[in-house]
C-alpha cells in the first residue's frame, strides 16, 4: 500500500475504521434488530396534507372567501363539480331535473344526500351563461358539502348524488371533477404506483451496481443497505412526520424513494472503489475495509452533512408545504447515512475479496489509459479550451430558464384516461377552462343596493379584461337569482364570478388573474364604485400567492443552502477559492438543468408552466447532491495534493474518483428518473430536472470542468492556505549557504 495513504486520514477516521470493522457482525445484527424495532414501534405511514398546506400563510384569498361566506351565509365557490354533457344538447327535462334538485337538495325533500350541504347548477343555456363556448350542452352541480367533512368524503358523497339523482338517460351524466378530486386521484396514482417505483429503482441499483463492478455480491450489498436505509429512513420520516404543521406532502413519498436509494449506492460505490483499489495493492481484506472506511467515511460523513442540512435550509421557507419538505428529507438522508457509513464497512469486511467475485482486477488495463486522459486535461491550454466549452454549453442552456413560469395545476396533471380530467374537458367544452375553480370577486365597503347600473358595468368592463372569458354578478343574471346570491339582502356586499379562459391553476390564468388584480382598483372607480374594498377568493388566486411565495423562498432557500454548502466545503477543504468555485459550478449546472426543463415541457411539449415545486424542489437537492461529488471527488485530489503537486494529483487520483463519481451520478440520475413511472405531470417534471441535472453534474462539471479549473488555478484554488504539496516538483532554490550535512544514524 502507497504510504501516503495513511497520512491522509486522522487518527479519529481510523478508529472509526477500526471499529466498524471489528464489530461488523454485531452491526449487521444491530441493523436487524433495528430494523425489526422500527416495524413494531414506527409508523407505516405518515399523515397527508390537504389542500390548505398549499395556501401561504395569511393568505387573502382565503381571508376573502372565508369573509364573503359570512357575509352572504353560504360558500358561492365549490371544489368538487358533478359534469353533465351531451354534444348533441341536454333536453329541457334534463336542465329542469338540474334545477329540482338543487331546491330538494336546499329544501331537505331530496333525500339522504350524505354530507351535502348545498348544491348549485349551472347550465350553459342559450343566452344565459356568458361563458359558454356551446349552447345547452353541458351542464354543472356545485356541490357544497357540511363543515367537518374530509375531502374523500365529499368526492365519495358527490360521486352517490350523480348515481342515485343523475341516473335518467338523458341526464347523460359524465362524472366528478374540480380541484378536490384532482388532488384525490394524484394521491390514488401515486400509492398505485409506488409499489412499481420501488421495485423498478432497486432493479436499476442492481444492474447499475453488477456492471459497475462486474461482480453479483457487489450489487446484493448494495442492494441490502440500500433496503435498510430506505425501510428505516420511511419508519423514521413518518414519525417525524407527525410533527409536521399540517401534515407532509404526497409528494415527498417517492421523493424520499429515489433520495435515499440513490444516495445510499452513491454511498455504496464509494466504499466498493476504495475497497477494490486496497485490494488491487495486495492488502487483507480486514486492513483493506479499514482503509476504505478510513477513507470513504469522512467523505461519506461530509456528503451526507451536506445533503441534509441542505434540506434542512427549506425550514427557512414560510410556506407550510415547502417547510414540511425540510425535516423529512433531512431525516431521510441521515438515517441512510448513518446505515451507510455503519452496515457498509461491516459488509465490506465481511466479504473481502468475495465481494468482487466473478470479477478480476481491472488496475493494469484501465488507470494508464484513464491517467494518460487525466494528464493531459490538466494542461493548460486543454483545460482552458475544456473548460470554456463546458461552461459555454451550461450558458446556453440557461437562457431558457428566463422563460420558467409556475403553475398549481391539478387536473391538467392527470392522465388523460382519468375520470376527473374526462369530466374537466367535458365541462371546458362546454363552457371555459376556468369553469371548473371559478375566481371570486367580493366587494364591501359601499351601500350597493342602490348602484345596480354600476355593478352591471362592472361586470361588463371585467368581461373585457384579458382571459376572462365571462363574468356572472349583478346584473348579468335574473333579480331573484341575484339577490341574496350575488347581492347581499342589505346590500353592503356584492360578488362576482369570473370563469378565465385557460386552465384556472396553470401559470397563464394566474398570470392574467395577477393583472386582473391590479387593475381591479381602476375599474372600480372608473364606473363610480371607488372606495369599495375589493378582494379575490378562489384556486386561482390561492394559486397566485402560493407562486408568489414560491418565488420568494426560494430566494430565501437557495441563499441558505449556498451558506451551508459553502461552509462544509470550506471547513472540508480548508480553503475559500476551491469552495467558491465548486459551487459556482454546481450553480451552474443548476440553471443549466431548469433551462432544459423548461425548453422541453413548455416548449416542446406546451405545458401551461411547470409544477410549482419542481424547479424549488430540484434547486436544493442538487445544489446539496453536487456537494457529495465535490467532496468525493475534490476531496481525493486534496489530500494527494498534499504530497505531490495538484497536477500529478489531479492525474492520480481522477481515474480512481471519476469511474466511482460517473457511475454514482448514472445511479443517482437512474433512481430519480424512475419517478417518471408515476403516470402524473409533475413527477415527470421533476424525473427530467433531477436526471438531467444529475448527469450534468456527474458528467460534465466533476469529470471535465472541475478538475481543468484546478489545473488552470493551481496551487491558487487552496487560497488562503498553501498545499503542501505544490511545491515537490520544483527545484529547490539555491541556498545562500553550503548545507549542513547532517551524521547519519547508527544502523540498527
Amino acid at each position: 500500500m502507497r504510504s501516503w495513504r495513511k497520512s491522509e486520514v486522522g487518527s479519529l477516521a481510523r478508529t472509526y475504521a477500526w471499529l466498524v470493522v471489528k464489530l461488523r457482525w454485531f452491526i449487521v445484527l444491530g441493523w436487524a434488530a433495528a430494523a425489526v424495532a422500527a416495524a413494531v414501534s414506527l409508523p407505516a405511514s405518515m399523515p397527508n396534507s390537504d389542500l390548505s398546506g398549499f395556501a401561504p400563510p395569511n393568505s387573502r384569498a382565503i381571508a376573502t372567501e372565508t369573509a364573503s361566506a359570512k357575509a352572504f351565509g353560504f360558500p358561492v365557490l365549490s371544489r368538487t363539480v358533478i359534469v353533465q354533457r351531451s354534444e348533441e344538447g341536454l333536453s329541457q327535462a334534463a336542465q329542469e331535473r338540474l334545477v329540482q334538485r338543487a331546491l330538494g337538495v336546499a329544501k331537505g325533500t331530496l333525500g339522504d344526500v350524505g354530507p351535502i350541504a348545498g348544491v348549485f347548477p349551472v347550465a350553459n343555456t342559450r343566452g344565459v351563461f356568458p361563458s359558454s363556448a356551446e349552447p345547452d350542452t353541458t351542464a354543472l352541480t356545485y356541490v357544497v358539502s357540511k363543515p367537518g367533512t374530509s375531502f374523500r368524503q365529499e368526492v365519495a358523497a358527490a360521486e352517490a348524488f350523480g348515481k342515485q339523482y343523475v341516473n335518467q338517460p338523458d341526464d347523460h351524466l359524465v362524472g366528478v371533477t374540480g380541484t378536490i378530486p384532482a388532488q384525490l386521484a394524484q394521491t390514488d396514482i401515486l400509492y398505485d404506483h409506488l409499489p412499481l417505483l420501488e421495485i423498478a429503482t432497486l432493479v436499476v441499483v442492481i444492474v447499475i451496481v453488477a456492471l459497475k463492478f462486474r461482480s453479483v455480491i457487489a450489487p446484493l450489498v448494495a442492494l441490502l443497505t440500500a433496503a435498510a436505509s430506505y425501510f428505516l429512513a420511511v419508519r423514521a420520516t413518518n414519525y417525524v412526520g407527525g410533527f409536521v404543521q399540517g401534515g407532509v406532502p404526497e409528494e415527498l413519498k417517492p421523493l424520499v424513494l429515489a433520495l435515499v436509494l440513490g444516495i445510499v449506492t452513491d454511498y455504496a460505490i464509494f466504499f466498493l472503489s476504495s475497497m477494490r483499489t486496497t485490494l488491487d495493492e495486495g492488502v487483507d481484506r480486514l486492513k483493506a475495509a479499514q482503509t476504505s472506511a478510513a477513507q470513504t467515511g469522512r467523505i461519506v460523513l461530509v456528503a451526507g452533512v451536506a445533503v441534509a442540512a441542505g434540506s434542512a435550509a427549506m425550514l427557512v421557507a414560510e410556506s407550510p408545504f415547502f417547510r414540511a419538505f425540510g425535516p423529512v428529507l433531512s431525516v431521510s438522508v441521515l438515517t441512510a447515512m448513518v446505515v451507510s457509513l455503519t452496515l457498509l464497512p461491516a459488509l465490506l469486511a465481511i466479504f473481502g475479496r468475495g465481494l468482487f467475485w466473478p470479477s478480476s482486477s481491472r488496475r493494469n488495463s484501465t488507470r494508464p489509459v484513464a491517467r494518460a486522459a487525466a494528464r493531459v486535461l490538466t494542461i493548460k491550454a486543454v483545460a482552458l479550451v475544456l473548460g470554456a466549452a463546458c461552461i459555454a454549453g451550461l450558458a446556453l442552456l440557461s437562457m431558457n430558464m428566463e422563460r420558467l413560469r409556475l403553475g398549481v395545476s391539478f387536473v391538467a396533471a392527470l392522465p388523460a384516461d382519468s375520470p376527473p380530467h374526462i369530466a374537466a374537458e367535458a365541462a371546458t367544452s362546454g363552457f371555459a377552462p376556468g369553469i371548473v375553480a371559478p375566481t371570486e370577486l367580493l366587494l364591501q365597503g359601499r351601500d350597493f343596493a342602490g348602484e345596480p347600473e354600476k355593478l352591471a358595468q362592472l361586470g361588463r368592463e371585467l368581461a373585457q379584461q384579458p382571459g376572462v372569458a365571462g363574468v356572472l354578478g349583478p346584473g348579468s343574471l335574473p333579480e331573484e337569482v341575484v339577490s341574496g346570491a350575488l347581492l347581499t339582502r342589505t346590500g353592503d356586499a356584492a360578488r362576482f364570478i369570473v370563469i378565465l379562459d385557460h386552465d384556472p391553476l396553470g401559470a397563464v390564468a394566474i398570470r392574467d388573474l395577477d393583472q386582473l388584480s391590479t387593475t381591479v382598483p381602476d375599474l372600480l372607480q372608473r364606473v363610480g364604485l371607488d372606495g369599495a374594498r375589493a378582494g379575490l377568493a378562489g384556486d386561482t388566486a390561492v394559486a397566485s400567492e402560493l407562486v408568489a411565495a414560491t418565488t420568494s423562498d426560494l430566494r430565501r432557500i437557495a441563499i441558505a443552502v449556498l451558506i451551508v454548502n459553502l461552509v462544509l466545503l470550506m471547513m472540508f477543504l480548508r480553503a475559500i477559492a476551491a469552495p467558491v468555485l465548486l459551487l459556482a459550478c454546481s450553480v451552474l449546472a443548476l440553471t443549466a438543468s431548469l433551462g432544459a426543463l423548461t425548453f422541453v415541457f413548455q416548449g416542446r411539449f406546451g405545458h401551461d408552466g411547470v409544477t410549482f415545486y419542481v424547479p424549488f424542489a430540484a434547486s436544493v437537492l442538487l445544489l446539496s447532491l453536487g456537494s457529495d461529488y465535490n467532496i468525493y471527488g475534490v476531496g481525493h485530489i486534496w489530500t494527494r495534493a498534499k504530497h505531490t503537486t495538484l497536477r500529478q494529483a489531479i492525474a492520480e487520483r481522477m481515474p480512481e474518483t471519476s469511474g466511482a463519481i460517473t457511475a454514482a451520478g448514472i445511479t443517482l440520475a437512474a433512481t430519480f428518473g424512475m419517478l417518471a413511472l408515476v403516470p402524473l405531470r409533475q413527477f415527470r417534471e421533476l424525473a427530467f430536472v433531477m436526471a438531467l441535472g444529475v448527469l450534468l453534474d456527474a458528467l460534465v462539471v466533476r469529470s471535465v470542468l472541475v478538475p481543468a479549473v484546478l489545473a488552470l488555478l493551481g496551487r491558487y484554488s487552496a487560497w488562503p492556505r498553501k498545499l503542501e504539496g505544490t511545491d515537490v516538483a520544483r527545484p529547490p532554490a539555491r541556498p545562500a549557504r553550503p548545507p549542513q550535512v547532517e551524521e547519519p544514524e547508527p544502523s540498527r
